[in-house]
Protein backbone atom coordinates (compact mmCIF):
# COMPACT_ATOMS: atom_id res chain seq x y z
CA UNK A 1 0.00 0.00 0.00
CA UNK A 2 1.17 3.51 -0.79
CA UNK A 3 1.73 5.86 1.35
CA UNK A 4 -0.90 8.12 -0.06
CA UNK A 5 -3.33 5.05 0.06
CA UNK A 6 -2.64 4.92 3.99
CA UNK A 7 -3.24 8.30 4.74
CA UNK A 8 -6.83 7.63 2.78
CA UNK A 9 -7.42 4.67 4.88
CA UNK A 10 -7.02 6.08 8.49
CA UNK A 11 -8.43 9.40 7.70
CA UNK A 12 -12.07 7.11 6.30
CA UNK A 13 -11.30 4.70 9.68
CA UNK A 14 -11.74 8.17 11.73
CA UNK A 15 -14.62 10.07 9.79
CA UNK A 16 -16.24 6.35 10.69
CA UNK A 17 -15.10 6.12 14.07
CA UNK A 18 -16.50 9.99 14.61
CA UNK A 19 -20.13 9.56 12.79
CA UNK A 20 -20.09 6.42 15.35
CA UNK A 21 -19.72 8.90 18.06
CA UNK A 22 -22.21 11.45 16.88
CA UNK A 23 -25.63 10.67 18.22
CA UNK A 24 -27.75 9.84 15.22
CA UNK A 25 -30.19 11.94 14.30
CA UNK A 26 -33.98 11.11 16.23
CA UNK A 27 -37.19 9.99 13.45
CA UNK A 28 -39.70 11.51 15.70
CA UNK A 29 -37.68 15.04 15.73
CA UNK A 30 -39.39 15.78 12.59
CA UNK A 31 -42.65 15.25 14.30
CA UNK A 32 -42.34 17.01 16.92
CA UNK A 33 -41.47 20.17 15.26
CA UNK A 34 -44.61 20.09 13.46
CA UNK A 35 -46.32 19.89 17.28
CA UNK A 36 -47.25 22.62 19.04
CA UNK A 37 -45.61 22.76 22.86
CA UNK A 38 -48.75 20.76 24.35
CA UNK A 39 -49.54 18.64 21.30
CA UNK A 40 -51.52 18.61 17.21
CA UNK A 41 -50.58 21.34 15.18
CA UNK A 42 -53.98 23.25 15.14
CA UNK A 43 -54.27 25.79 17.57
CA UNK A 44 -57.98 26.65 17.49
CA UNK A 45 -60.92 24.83 18.44
CA UNK A 46 -58.17 22.34 20.12
CA UNK A 47 -57.08 25.22 23.00
CA UNK A 48 -57.69 28.32 24.53
CA UNK A 49 -54.64 30.67 24.28
CA UNK A 50 -54.42 32.28 27.71
CA UNK A 51 -51.62 35.01 27.99
CA UNK A 52 -49.72 37.56 30.30
CA UNK A 53 -48.45 40.56 28.43
CA UNK A 54 -46.13 43.24 29.12
CA UNK A 55 -42.06 43.84 28.62
CA UNK A 56 -39.55 43.63 31.73
CA UNK A 57 -38.97 45.79 34.39
CA UNK A 58 -42.38 47.73 32.77
CA UNK A 59 -44.83 46.95 35.13
CA UNK A 60 -47.03 49.68 33.81
CA UNK A 61 -47.15 47.70 30.37
CA UNK A 62 -48.91 44.87 31.48
CA UNK A 63 -48.59 41.82 33.70
CA UNK A 64 -45.47 39.59 32.60
CA UNK A 65 -43.17 43.05 33.70
CA UNK A 66 -45.15 42.75 37.58
CA UNK A 67 -42.38 40.70 39.27
CA UNK A 68 -39.80 38.51 38.16
CA UNK A 69 -39.90 36.36 35.50
CA UNK A 70 -40.41 33.32 36.96
CA UNK A 71 -43.05 34.37 39.47
CA UNK A 72 -44.95 36.13 36.43
CA UNK A 73 -44.56 32.57 35.08
CA UNK A 74 -45.94 30.91 37.80
CA UNK A 75 -48.66 33.27 37.95
CA UNK A 76 -49.74 32.62 34.30
CA UNK A 77 -49.58 28.83 34.43
CA UNK A 78 -52.27 29.21 37.75
CA UNK A 79 -54.85 31.81 35.66
CA UNK A 80 -54.09 29.81 32.61
CA UNK A 81 -55.26 26.55 34.15
CA UNK A 82 -58.82 28.55 35.74
CA UNK A 83 -59.97 28.09 31.75
CA UNK A 84 -59.95 24.77 31.35
CA UNK A 85 -62.53 23.43 30.00
CA UNK A 86 -63.37 19.47 29.27
CA UNK A 87 -62.26 18.75 25.93
CA UNK A 88 -60.55 22.59 26.00
CA UNK A 89 -57.26 22.80 27.40
CA UNK A 90 -55.43 25.93 28.32
CA UNK A 91 -52.55 26.58 26.42
CA UNK A 92 -50.67 29.82 28.27
CA UNK A 93 -48.51 32.19 26.34
CA UNK A 94 -45.85 35.09 27.07
CA UNK A 95 -46.93 38.53 24.77
CA UNK A 96 -43.92 40.24 25.21
CA UNK A 97 -43.68 43.62 23.44
CA UNK A 98 -40.55 43.20 21.31
CA UNK A 99 -40.55 46.71 19.21
CA UNK A 100 -41.12 48.94 22.19
CA UNK A 101 -43.13 52.44 20.83
CA UNK A 102 -41.45 55.64 22.29
CA UNK A 103 -42.49 59.42 22.48
CA UNK A 104 -39.17 60.09 21.22
CA UNK A 105 -37.34 59.70 18.17
CA UNK A 106 -35.57 56.26 19.31
CA UNK A 107 -34.12 53.64 16.54
CA UNK A 108 -33.08 55.95 13.46
CA UNK A 109 -35.88 58.79 14.17
CA UNK A 110 -38.53 55.60 13.97
CA UNK A 111 -40.03 56.12 17.67
CA UNK A 112 -39.05 52.45 18.29
CA UNK A 113 -36.71 50.24 19.98
CA UNK A 114 -36.36 46.29 19.92
CA UNK A 115 -36.02 43.97 22.63
CA UNK A 116 -32.37 41.91 21.95
CA UNK A 117 -32.18 39.00 20.70
CA UNK A 118 -30.97 37.61 23.90
CA UNK A 119 -33.89 38.65 26.31
CA UNK A 120 -36.31 37.56 23.97
CA UNK A 121 -34.32 33.91 23.83
CA UNK A 122 -34.88 34.13 27.38
CA UNK A 123 -38.81 35.12 27.30
CA UNK A 124 -38.80 31.86 25.16
CA UNK A 125 -37.20 29.34 27.33
CA UNK A 126 -39.40 31.14 29.96
CA UNK A 127 -42.87 30.42 27.59
CA UNK A 128 -41.51 26.84 27.10
CA UNK A 129 -40.91 26.30 30.65
CA UNK A 130 -44.70 26.08 31.36
CA UNK A 131 -45.21 24.53 27.69
CA UNK A 132 -46.48 27.67 26.17
CA UNK A 133 -46.46 29.96 23.24
CA UNK A 134 -44.43 32.94 23.14
CA UNK A 135 -46.11 36.30 20.67
CA UNK A 136 -43.92 38.65 19.69
CA UNK A 137 -45.40 42.37 20.50
CA UNK A 138 -45.28 44.61 17.57
CA UNK A 139 -45.35 48.38 18.51
CA UNK A 140 -44.41 49.97 15.40
CA UNK A 141 -43.97 54.03 16.43
CA UNK A 142 -42.99 55.33 12.74
CA UNK A 143 -41.82 51.87 11.31
CA UNK A 144 -44.11 49.37 10.03
CA UNK A 145 -45.60 46.14 10.97
CA UNK A 146 -44.15 43.84 8.01
CA UNK A 147 -40.74 45.73 8.36
CA UNK A 148 -40.67 44.66 12.30
CA UNK A 149 -41.66 41.42 11.93
CA UNK A 150 -38.95 40.44 9.68
CA UNK A 151 -36.69 41.94 11.86
CA UNK A 152 -37.62 38.55 14.16
CA UNK A 153 -37.72 35.80 11.56
CA UNK A 154 -35.18 33.76 13.25
CA UNK A 155 -37.69 33.04 15.85
CA UNK A 156 -40.53 32.99 13.96
CA UNK A 157 -38.86 29.51 12.83
CA UNK A 158 -39.94 27.97 15.53
CA UNK A 159 -42.82 26.00 16.49
CA UNK A 160 -43.89 28.10 19.01
CA UNK A 161 -43.47 31.30 18.58
CA UNK A 162 -46.70 33.63 17.25
CA UNK A 163 -46.99 38.05 16.52
CA UNK A 164 -49.48 40.25 18.11
CA UNK A 165 -49.73 43.59 16.07
CA UNK A 166 -50.91 46.59 18.26
CA UNK A 167 -52.19 49.08 15.57
CA UNK A 168 -52.83 51.58 18.60
CA UNK A 169 -48.39 52.52 18.40
CA UNK A 170 -48.80 52.65 14.33
CA UNK A 171 -48.40 55.94 13.66
CA UNK A 172 -47.25 56.41 10.08
CA UNK A 173 -44.78 58.56 8.82
CA UNK A 174 -45.30 61.97 11.04
CA UNK A 175 -47.10 60.75 14.07
CA UNK A 176 -45.73 60.71 17.46
CA UNK A 177 -46.55 57.17 19.87
CA UNK A 178 -48.87 58.58 22.32
CA UNK A 179 -50.43 61.34 20.59
CA UNK A 180 -53.52 59.96 19.25
CA UNK A 181 -54.65 56.62 18.24
CA UNK A 182 -53.07 54.67 15.22
CA UNK A 183 -54.34 52.12 12.79
CA UNK A 184 -53.58 49.56 10.36
CA UNK A 185 -55.32 48.35 6.91
CA UNK A 186 -56.07 44.96 6.40
CA UNK A 187 -53.71 44.81 3.63
CA UNK A 188 -50.99 45.56 5.66
CA UNK A 189 -52.58 42.42 8.32
CA UNK A 190 -52.45 40.14 5.65
CA UNK A 191 -49.26 40.80 4.43
CA UNK A 192 -48.04 39.97 7.97
CA UNK A 193 -50.23 36.88 7.71
CA UNK A 194 -48.82 35.80 4.18
CA UNK A 195 -45.36 35.86 5.41
CA UNK A 196 -45.71 34.43 8.57
CA UNK A 197 -47.75 31.63 6.51
CA UNK A 198 -44.96 31.17 3.88
CA UNK A 199 -42.84 30.16 6.87
CA UNK A 200 -44.93 27.87 8.18
CA UNK A 201 -45.07 26.11 4.69
CA UNK A 202 -41.46 26.32 4.66
CA UNK A 203 -40.19 25.44 7.50
CA UNK A 204 -43.07 22.30 8.21
CA UNK A 205 -44.52 24.22 11.88
CA UNK A 206 -47.85 23.75 13.34
CA UNK A 207 -50.22 26.54 12.86
CA UNK A 208 -49.03 30.36 13.99
CA UNK A 209 -51.26 32.89 15.89
CA UNK A 210 -51.35 35.94 14.24
CA UNK A 211 -52.94 38.76 17.14
CA UNK A 212 -54.44 42.19 16.09
CA UNK A 213 -55.39 44.35 19.25
CA UNK A 214 -58.23 46.87 18.74
CA UNK A 215 -60.46 48.89 20.74
CA UNK A 216 -61.97 51.23 18.65
CA UNK A 217 -63.87 49.61 14.84
CA UNK A 218 -61.35 52.44 13.27
CA UNK A 219 -58.32 50.77 14.28
CA UNK A 220 -58.58 47.96 11.51
CA UNK A 221 -59.43 49.93 8.22
CA UNK A 222 -60.58 47.94 5.49
CA UNK A 223 -61.79 45.07 7.43
CA UNK A 224 -63.50 42.74 4.97
CA UNK A 225 -60.90 42.82 3.48
CA UNK A 226 -59.03 40.38 6.19
CA UNK A 227 -57.37 36.83 5.14
CA UNK A 228 -56.57 34.06 7.24
CA UNK A 229 -54.24 32.21 4.93
CA UNK A 230 -53.39 28.07 5.77
CA UNK A 231 -51.32 28.34 8.96
CA UNK A 232 -51.83 30.93 10.41
CA UNK A 233 -54.83 31.06 12.94
CA UNK A 234 -56.00 35.39 12.58
CA UNK A 235 -57.38 36.48 15.92
CA UNK A 236 -58.98 39.63 16.37
CA UNK A 237 -58.50 40.67 20.77
CA UNK A 238 -60.97 43.42 21.95
CA UNK A 239 -59.10 45.43 24.05
CA UNK A 240 -61.86 47.56 25.68
CA UNK A 241 -61.46 49.04 29.39
CA UNK A 242 -64.31 49.28 31.55
CA UNK A 243 -67.18 46.91 33.74
CA UNK A 244 -68.00 43.55 32.63
CA UNK A 245 -71.28 45.09 30.95
CA UNK A 246 -69.30 47.22 28.89
CA UNK A 247 -66.54 45.24 27.86
CA UNK A 248 -69.06 42.89 26.84
CA UNK A 249 -70.97 45.33 24.62
CA UNK A 250 -67.86 46.56 22.90
CA UNK A 251 -66.39 42.88 22.22
CA UNK A 252 -69.26 42.16 20.64
CA UNK A 253 -69.77 45.17 18.42
CA UNK A 254 -66.40 44.87 17.10
CA UNK A 255 -66.79 41.11 16.57
CA UNK A 256 -69.67 41.31 13.92
CA UNK A 257 -67.50 42.25 11.27
CA UNK A 258 -65.73 40.70 9.63
CA UNK A 259 -67.29 37.15 10.92
CA UNK A 260 -65.05 33.95 10.67
CA UNK A 261 -61.61 35.47 12.59
CA UNK A 262 -60.98 34.03 16.30
CA UNK A 263 -62.21 35.89 19.22
CA UNK A 264 -59.67 37.23 21.75
CA UNK A 265 -60.74 39.45 24.56
CA UNK A 266 -58.09 41.18 27.09
CA UNK A 267 -58.51 41.98 30.54
CA UNK A 268 -56.51 44.90 32.50
CA UNK A 269 -55.86 44.17 36.36
CA UNK A 270 -55.58 47.92 37.16
CA UNK A 271 -57.68 49.89 34.33
CA UNK A 272 -61.00 47.54 34.49
CA UNK A 273 -63.69 47.64 37.13
CA UNK A 274 -64.10 45.24 38.27
CA UNK A 275 -61.52 42.38 37.14
CA UNK A 276 -63.85 39.49 35.36
CA UNK A 277 -63.73 36.04 36.21
CA UNK A 278 -62.30 33.40 33.97
CA UNK A 279 -66.23 32.06 34.08
CA UNK A 280 -67.73 35.45 32.85
CA UNK A 281 -65.31 35.95 30.31
CA UNK A 282 -65.77 32.20 28.91
CA UNK A 283 -69.54 32.90 29.09
CA UNK A 284 -68.92 35.84 26.78
CA UNK A 285 -70.76 35.40 23.38
CA UNK A 286 -68.51 34.08 21.14
CA UNK A 287 -66.95 32.59 23.76
CA UNK A 288 -62.50 33.74 23.45
CA UNK A 289 -60.06 31.44 21.87
CA UNK A 290 -57.76 33.79 23.26
CA UNK A 291 -57.53 35.81 26.55
CA UNK A 292 -54.62 38.04 27.59
CA UNK A 293 -54.26 39.80 30.97
CA UNK A 294 -52.54 43.58 31.32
Amino acid sequence: MTRRNLVIAVVGVLIAQLCLLAPAPRAQDAEVRRELPRGGTELFPAYRVVAFAGAPNAPGLGALGIGTLEQASAKLRSVAAKYRRPGRPELPAMELITTVAHSKPHGGGKYRTRQSPERIRRYLDAARKVRGLLLLGIQPGRSDFLTEVKAYEEFLGEPDVGVALDPEWNMGPRGVPGRGVGSVRARTVNKVADYMAKIVEQEGLPEKLLLVHEFTPAMITGRAELKQPDGVALTLSVDGIGNARAKAQTYRSLLLDPPGFHAGFKLFYVEDAGLMSPSQVIDLEPTPDFVVYE
